[in-house]
């Protein structure tokens, strides 16, 4: 166990600290809450970077700075109060870095917000606010104009994902392709629409946006009325297309049943959650959307499904050797159920082109 006092005094914190506790329920990161004794001083959080992940950890930070420092910017410029709790502060070290080494691992500390909670449900209220919040993050940061990195690599890029499969269905490791035939088929048979956003980039027709590319509703953090305070968790804030963000969070919040679910009765497309995502997201992200960007929009919410069938498959080819799984079939099962998925959204996807039509010719009113 590290020296967690040790580390701490790496960086510029006031006040005394009076205690280091576990904190949350985060699977990548290792967080800590430091108290401290002194009335006017803050407390903060404390995380180890996970850097197996995150493996450039310099550009990982350079990413984060850059964004947050633009949000509170345009904050301070919009005469917003009580900054440091709609926008992330990080805390500097002497050498001007907001992170530090220590044996080996990587750390890096901020302002903890009080009065603050996160929530895990997903239904339309949540998803309306998940919507109107990451939009409104990607409309903050539409005009910042240092170049980011790449924090995952080809993390949503569906030309990479298909080359990871067709290299498992070449190699057939664990000799399993042929069971999977049906399956197989089904995903070469979309392969080409699916990867319709790649082949948009290149013709100049699609720009690659900064998104936060893991929007969940738990990466928000809501103060005592229930009021989006600020996006949190900007690990994976890197240049993409606008649909990670939107697809991402509909093939998880808008799924009736489980990522695993072994009845398939029970996996559908939720539409009412697409609705109030979709409604908060074109009210705070229409501004700067281009044409091209709405009116993919279903197609988006189709990828997901996709990608995420695809590795799970991939990794089913391979021997399971990616996830993690808890019985021989389960990548089988995640595959089936992420295309059952699918299956529902392409089933919706003409009601999903009326409501967002509805939407944008309303100028995002309350119908």
């Amino acid at each position: 166990m590290a020296d967690l006092k040790d580390i701490i005094s790496h960086f510029n914190v006031t006040g005394t600290v009076t205690g280091i506790t576990p904190f949350g329920s985060g699977l990548i990161n290792d967080t800590y809450k430091v108290s401290t004794r002194e009335d006017g001083c803050p407390d903060y959080i404390l995380q180890r970077i996970n850097h197996n992940i995150f493996q450039n950890v310099d550009m990982l930070q350079s990413n984060i700075e850059a964004v947050t420092g633009h949000i509170r910017k345009k904050l301070e410029n919009a005469g917003e109060k009580d900054i440091d709790r709609k926008v992330l502060h990080f805390i500097g070290t002497p050498d001007g870095k907001t992170y530090c080494r220590s044996d080996g691992e990587w750390w890096r500390m901020m302002v903890f917000i009080p009065n603050a909670h996160t929530y895990e449900t997903v239904n339309p209220k949540f998803s309306y606010y998940a919507g109107k919040a990451f939009g409104n993050f990607q409309s903050m940061l539409s005009d910042l104009d240092k170049p980011l990195g790449e924090t995952i690599p080809d993390f949503h890029n569906m030309e990479f994902r298909l080359k990871q499969f067709h290299d498992a269905l070449d190699s057939n490791p664990a000799g399993r392709a042929d069971e999977v035939k049906y399956y197989i088929d089904e995903i070469e048979k979309r392969s080409g629409e699916m990867c319709k956003a790649e082949r948009l980039h290149r013709e100049g027709l699609l720009p690659k946006r900064i998104c936060h590319c893991d929007t969940k509703v738990n990466n928000m953090m809501f103060d005592d009325n229930g009021d989006v305070l600020c996006v949190i968790d900007l690990d994976t804030v890197m240049p993409s297309y606008i649909f990670s963000d939107y697809g991402d969070f509909l093939r998880t919040g808008a799924n009736t049943g489980a990522e695993d679910d072994r009845n398939l009765d029970n996996v559908n497309f939720d539409m009412e959650i697409f609705e109030a995502f979709t409604k908060g997201y074109l009210e705070s992200a229409g501004s700067f959307l281009l044409p091209v960007e709405i009116e993919n929009l279903p197609y988006a919410a189709a990828l997901f499904p996709y990608m995420q069938c695809v590795r799970f498959l991939t990794d089913y080819l391979n021997g399971d050797t990616y996830y993690k799984i808890q019985y021989p079939e389960h990548n089988l099962v995640r595959t089936k159920a992420q295309f059952k998925l699918l299956r529902s959204v392409e089933e919706n996807t003409d009601r999903m082109r009326g409501y967002i039509d509805n939407v944008t010719e309303n100028k995002f009113a309350d119908k």
